[in-house]
């Protein structure tokens, strides 16, 4: 069917119309949450990192990766930017005092963050900027943090030297601060053990990304239609993230047909045929930086299931559901390895890579492996207040298609709560 003969989007399920702002599916979603719940959810964040700082026995942690800046102190300036141009960091001390060193000119950006109480212009030495002074701005920035660490610490210098947590940082930073006496301590666990439990407040912010990225899936079931390619469906997702107050898509994860198989190709002008099965991640920073990573998958042109697509979905709902209801506080990985669900062995090539993984103002920590490669897993337990994201994806290797399938939860004493909705497809 080509693109010029397909009718206008028709829900074919009338729940996931819902979706859709009850205003007009034309309306962008507003969130309906007060100020102070980001504010407390603000002082909570800045606080366990504060704690981590504390338990590592550092006089501070230098931070550089714009998700940990988010979470210590709520402040974003171009992020994506910052990914891979390190010109924005920040400095969280053990009595809470925070130091953001700002990119020239954006200062004010900070103003009114309570989480904030120093802006100072930040000291970029990356080779763009400086190309044959960078020793030199390095040797200048350097000076700087360890004169303003030696201040903080009364002047005082450990014998082993002045310890700082470090979440990144090129070889000549790292360098230059252990010529001058600091000790420089790996912090991207302190920063993944503070992010893992969430507040109420926070669990608030998760939950309102959850109801955009699912208006924007709605969308995306919508627009499922014959004769659109990938980037058509795909964008619908970006379309309502950004105007409901989003941010980004961390991946470009939206397949049809045979380019779901195998999985991990991105998004491309590829069009879509009645009856393809269509499969996508959202990977979603929405509204207040947080994370909803959420996936399904159905036909296009919502058709009934042929038997083989109706085999897969059935294998990736038994998955999802079965490892979802063992998780509960207090839970080992270990031992929930042990509980998962068995792949069969004709899916077992096409299996996604993680069972599970946690879930915040983007990917992280834990990380659980599926069962066959189970070897390569670190030690740990789920706590109350933990958010994960349990997977699956579907398969045979070199035959059809995959579904690919995940849902966002809260872990508790008593269970997983999901945190979305969105319904499963009802063949």
């Amino acid at each position: 069917m080509s693109a010029d003969m397909v009718a206008a989007p028709v829900f074919k399920d009338a729940r996931k119309r819902a979706y859709l702002n009850p205003e007009g599916a034309d309306r962008p979603l507003k969130s309906p949450l007060p100020k102070s719940t980001l504010v407390k959810a603000r002082g909570y964040r800045k606080q366990r990192l504060v704690e981590q700082v504390v338990k590592a026995d550092c006089a501070a942690i230098l931070l550089y990766d714009p998700i940990n800046i988010r979470y210590a102190l709520d402040l974003s300036n171009m992020q994506l930017w910052a990914t891979h141009n390190p010109f924005h960091y920040v400095m969280l001390f053990a009595d809470g005092h925070a130091i953001e060193f700002a990119y020239r000119g954006a200062e004010h950006l900070a103003d009114g963050f309570e989480t904030v109480n120093e802006v100072r212009p930040g000291n970029a030495w990356f080779y763009m900027y400086t190309a044959d002074r960078l020793q030199e701005r390095v040797e200048a920035w350097a000076d700087e943090l360890v004169s303003i660490l030696k201040e903080r610490n009364g002047g005082n210098m450990r014998p082993n030297g002045l310890r700082l947590a470090i979440d990144k940082l090129d070889p000549p930073g790292v360098d230059a601060l252990r010529k001058r006496g600091v000790t420089v301590v790996e912090g991207q666990a302190l920063t993944e053990i503070a992010r893992s439990v969430k507040s109420a407040e926070e669990l608030e912010l998760m939950r309102w990304t959850v109801r955009v990225c699912e208006a924007g899936m709605a969308r995306l079931y919508d627009h499922s239609l014959p004769g659109k390619t990938e980037q058509e469906i795909w964008a619908e997702l970006h379309y309502e993230n950004i105007r409901s107050g989003g941010e980004w898509l961390e991946t470009r994860l939206l397949t049809i047909g045979r380019r779901t198989n195998p999985w991990f190709q991105e998004c491309s002008d590829h069009v879509a045929e009645l009856g393809d099965m269509l499969g996508f991640d959202t990977d979603m920073i929405g509204p207040y930086g947080y994370c909803a990573d959420l996936s399904r998958s159905w036909t296009i042109g919502h058709t009934r299931m042929t038997p083989h697509q109706r085999d897969l979905y059935l294998a990736a709902r038994e998955q999802i559901e079965h490892n979802l209801g063992l998780l509960k506080a207090g839970l080992s990985f270990d031992d929930f390895n042990a509980q998962s669900w068995r792949i069969p062995d004709k899916y077992v090539a096409c299996r996604y890579s993680v069972a599970l993984h946690g879930v915040g103002l983007a990917d992280e920590y834990p990380s659980i492996p599926l069962h066959p490669d189970w070897k390569a897993s670190y030690r740990g337990h789920f706590e109350e207040n933990m958010t994960v994201c349990v997977e699956s994806l579907i398969g045979e290797e070199g035959k059809g298609e995959c579904v690919k399938l995940e849902t966002q939860v809260v872990i508790t004493q008593n269970g997983a709560q999901r945190l979305d909705s969105f319904p499963w497809e009802d063949d």
